[in-house]
């Protein structure tokens, strides 16, 4: 490896890692400032990480070995999505690779990881939850996969580290592609995060849940590895809008600092939306994802049309 390229995986492992948590917080933190609240500190997340890894763990009577071994599935396959991420373009193949459809393989594991231990409990509401989650993932995994897709047609690979390089700068950003891209993955990024108005990550209210639903019977160790997960989601999501979706420097110094403004940036934003978007119901989420999804097709309509960038 060349020493840009090792300065690049070290700083992607330990963001992904250790600041991931920080990226809820953020949000939580400035959401409660906009709605004239003292709220939590941003570190709150941390000290909750900490209290909930010295408890004990629990095993609801009836569970096997599904329950017990989704939570280390879950972070490990979080863990090893953060390594596909590259945290620029500079940097050279990981043991994963940085492939597209590696990444969606590995989120869409988690998910199916932990909607199988909701089934393995047989409680109501984390059924309930995990079934919501599977419902509405059918149409986020293909719209995630579609505006990859997407983004990757002008540069002909699907690697993510070569989608960061083609899309820096300006160039593209006048064509109908790139905005369409943009769009689409603004929803897919409030579907795999919880966020509102597809989800409440703040209430625990069992017949509104989405997310929090199989997280219902874990405690202790488990939890603590399931919420560093659901923050690792939030890096990742917000890692490929600063780096692939949003206009950004060339350079692996540009690259890291446009993520060191545009993440914090990006949490503002979320929690501006969380304050003025109150969740939607349940049957609505499905016509909101589906627009998503007819935004990513008219990118590629404008495409293979001939309106390219």
């Amino acid at each position: 490896m060349m020493p840009d390229a090792w300065v690049s995986t070290l700083v992607e492992l330990a963001a992904g890692t250790v600041a991931a948590p920080l990226l809820p917080g953020i949000i939580q933190a400035v959401k409660a400032r906009l709605q004239g609240r003292p709220g939590p500190s941003p570190l709150q997340p941390y000290r909750e990480l900490n209290r909930l890894w010295h408890k004990s763990t629990v095993d609801p009577d009836g569970s096997g070995v599904v329950y017990r071994l989704a939570p280390p599935i879950v972070t490990v396959s979080l863990l090893a999505a953060v390594v596909v991420v590259p945290a620029t373009s500079f940097e050279e193949v990981s043991p994963l690779g940085h492939d597209v459809l590696v990444l969606v393989g590995l989120l869409a594991l988690a998910r199916f990881s932990l909607a199988l231990a909701a089934w393995d409990t047989g409680s109501g509401f984390a059924l309930m939850g995990a079934s919501r989650d599977l419902t509405f993932a059918a149409l986020v995994e293909g719209m995630l996969l579609a505006v990859l897709v997407l983004v990757a047609l002008p540069s002909h690979s699907t690697d993510l580290g070569t989608l960061m390089a083609t899309t820096s700068g300006l160039a593209g950003w006048g064509g109908a592609l790139r905005w369409c891209a943009l769009g689409a993955f603004g929803l897919v990024v409030l579907a795999e995060t919880g966020r509102q108005p597809i989800d409440n990550p703040d209430t625990h209210l069992e017949l509104t849940m989405i997310h929090e639903g199989p997280l219902l019977e874990y405690a202790g160790r488990d939890l603590a590895m399931l919420q560093w997960s659901a923050a690792a989601r939030h890096w990742i999501m917000f890692v490929l809008t600063v780096e692939i979706f949003l206009p950004h420097a060339h350079g692996m110094i540009p690259q890291l600092l446009s993520e060191l403004v545009g993440l914090p940036l990006w949490c503002v934003l979320l929690a501006v939306i969380e304050t003025w978007q109150a969740k939607m119901r349940l049957l609505a989420v499905p016509r909101l994802l589906g627009a998503g999804t007819a935004i990513a097709l008219a990118g590629f309509v404008t495409w293979f049309i001939g309106a390219r960038p």
